[in-house]
């Protein structure tokens, strides 16, 4: 399904979400991106009434359920809706990473331009006089964060413009500046990656984003580089990072029935009378503190110092980036 295709029926579910009248097929067509036509030129409105065809079938076909009737005795038009009882879901629980997911997919959602033409929407119904329901539609905020180079280069790469940013790896100190032309982002075991061209290097790098430091820069014109047709980000990244030889031995305190993701990490759990401990074997203690952290007070780093090290730095990182977007005299 082609990207225009699917905004515009992100945005009919929000738009029969939103109200609980039945909406006319003119309704929605002045109402949802992607449906503009000329009702006057036959041609066009004939386009625009298989259009919407479509797009009913697609939905029923995806399990909306899409409800068909009239505001009233006196309608002579059907209208559509999408019954909100039959189409919300029941409550959810979700691992960190799973979460993580969800709020990374999110972001993007709102950063592809689909929340403000939804936002949109919205209003022009308000303006038509019909009633809306704030809590029915999929604006969603994430609440999960994710690096702060993640949207920078996805823009990037989606812009085909280059970036530079300061990179920090482990066996030195300082973090040092990197130029670079993104082809994509991806995640890795567990972790995401940008992949692209190295300009200091002229070579192809990969580079993981909880090590870059500070902001990532966007320079130059768009659509100054062409990815290589051929190029597969998570082979690269996977012959990048090699194996992990899981040699750290960590010990981690968790809450009586909490924490499900680390217990099944766990090589070996001993209860206690107030909270249990976990024994997990890893490679990479930057993944298992962010596992960690994650859990929030559900869960402790009682070592190795590393590791221990890792959750706290992860934790000011977050309450960091949580100041930072807070809204003015929030506390």
């Amino acid at each position: 399904m082609s990207r225009t295709r699917t905004e515009r029926l992100v945005n009919l579910v929000i738009c029969l979400l939103s109200t609980r009248r039945f909406l006319t097929a003119v309704q929605i067509a002045a109402t949802v991106p992607g449906y503009e036509h000329d009702p006057d030129d036959p041609r066009d409105h004939e386009a625009f009434q298989r259009k919407f065809e479509r797009d009913k079938a697609e939905l029923r076909e995806l399990g909306v359920p899409l409800e068909t009737g009239t505001a009233s005795v006196f309608d002579q038009e059907p209208g559509y809706r999408i019954a909100q009882r039959e189409y919300a879901l029941p409550d959810i629980l979700l691992e960190p990473d799973e979460a993580a997911a969800v709020g990374i997919a999110a972001r993007l959602w709102q950063h592809a331009g689909l929340a403000a033409a939804a936002s949109s929407g919205l209003a022009k119904l308000r303006a038509a006089g019909v009633e809306v329901d704030p809590q029915a539609t999929l604006g969603v905020e994430p609440v999960v964060t994710v690096d702060p180079a993640f949207g920078p280069l996805t823009a990037a790469a989606r812009a085909r413009r280059a970036v530079t940013f300061k990179y920090r790896v482990p066996e030195v100190d300082e973090p040092s500046a990197r130029r670079l032309e993104p082809w994509g982002v991806v995640c890795w075991r567990g972790r995401w990656y940008v992949v692209g061209h190295d300009k200091d290097r002229g070579a192809t790098r990969c580079f993981r984003l909880s090590r870059i430091v500070g902001d990532v820069r966007a320079v130059g014109r768009p659509d100054a580089f062409t990815p290589p047709e051929d190029a597969d980000l998570i082979s690269h990244v996977a012959r990048s990072s090699g194996p992990i030889a899981r040699t750290g031995r960590a010990t981690v305190t968790v809450r009586h029935g909490r924490a499900a993701g680390l217990r099944r990490l766990a090589r070996e759990v001993v209860p206690g009378p107030d909270a249990d401990k976990l024994l997990i074997s890893y490679g990479d203690p930057e993944w298992l503190a962010s596992r960690i952290a994650g859990y929030g007070p559900d869960a402790r780093a009682d070592g190795p110092p590393e590791l221990r090290d890792a959750v706290i730095q992860q934790l000011k990182e977050l309450a960091a980036r949580h100041d930072r977007t807070a809204p003015a005299g929030a506390k």
